[in-house]
């Protein structure tokens, strides 16, 4: 009696999955002229935007449970492998800068740990414990949201981090490019974006990647909008770190007010270089204690701290 080996269990698996379906029209890539091959890539990339439209409701209602937590002082966590792992990372890593977020409000990790993102790591994608142990690292909480990420939706980092954080109680999310994934199915919000078969056989880098990224961004900055990061389409909670950001901030305190440069110099002075802040010292005609109070009680949200110094 012969028994099937894990190896051969892992490439018939491979084989069921259409971000590995190998694609015969395109066997002669390599003898196309450069803009040929260009001119496909290019036309495979446009597909990406429907197929993420054609997800839109799930991801709405995973974003509202998540915005629901953080507003509740919650942690936004995202746990992938490899390219999955490096975007969460990066999706992570901008929102300091992008919305004054606190430290490890959002959270990315990686299988593998920072020398993943640059480097592979043998054998740590295959780890759920490797997950688990990640996720209590970080003392995880019910009003926290965990976002496994994986282009196949079976990689068992990712799922091990979605299963161990539903048993914590925490919200999950499982982001897939696969229809009828293991990590869709674990999660509480299942999110499968079924971009088809990559230009080359089985670079998930490509088409799902990017597809991961478009969703990921909607996940982090519609998520900020909703807890009043911004103010309409002004990031109004940029943190002024350097140069082009202290520019920014002018900008976007100009652009809220229609005030002069003087006047936002005073306001700026005045609140301690918080955009927000002057943005509502100028509009409310308070000073900045006072802005700094009534967006407190308005929990950062400056429509409703503009709308309570009216009263």
């Amino acid at each position: 009696m012969t028994s099937t080996s894990p190896r051969h269990d892992l490439r018939s698996e491979l084989e069921t999955l259409t971000t590995e379906a190998f694609r015969p029209e395109l066997a002669d890539i390599d003898r196309l002229p450069t803009l040929d091959i260009a001119r496909l890539m290019n036309g495979e990339d446009t597909s990406v935007p429907a197929a993420v439209a054609a997800r839109l409701p799930e991801i709405a209602a995973a974003i509202d449970a998540v915005a629901e937590r953080m507003a509740r002082g919650g942690r936004l966590v995202y746990a992938g492998a490899g390219t999955a792992g490096r975007l969460g990372v990066l999706d992570a890593s901008e929102c300091p800068p992008t919305f004054d977020t606190r430290p490890g409000q959002v959270v990315g990790l990686i299988a593998g740990g920072p020398d993943a993102l640059v480097t592979s790591v043998e054998g740590a994608e295959d780890s759920a414990e490797l997950a688990r142990a990640d996720l209590d690292a970080l003392a995880l909480t019910a009003d926290d949201a965990v976002v496994g990420v994986s282009a196949s939706g079976r990689t068992p980092y990712a799922i091990g981090a979605v299963e161990h954080a539903r048993a914590r109680g925490a919200l999950t999310i499982g982001l897939a490019c696969n229809a009828g994934s293991m990590l869709a199915g674990a999660a509480e919000h299942g999110i499968e974006i079924v971009v088809g078969p990559e230009l080359l056989t089985g670079s998930t880098r490509l088409k799902a990647g990017t597809a991961q990224k478009l969703v990921l961004n909607m996940i982090s900055t519609i998520t900020m909008i909703r807890l009043g990061k911004t103010y309409g389409n002004l990031m109004v909670d940029v943190r002024a770190s350097n140069e082009k950001l202290r520019a920014r901030s002018r900008r976007i305190v100009a652009l809220a007010t229609g005030a002069d440069d003087p006047e936002i110099e005073r306001a700026l002075t005045a609140t301690g270089g918080e955009v927000k802040h002057a943005i509502l010292a100028i509009l409310a005609g308070v000073d900045g204690p006072t802005a700094g109070r009534l967006l407190e009680e308005s929990h950062g949200h400056l429509r409703a701290a503009l709308a309570a110094a009216g009263d």
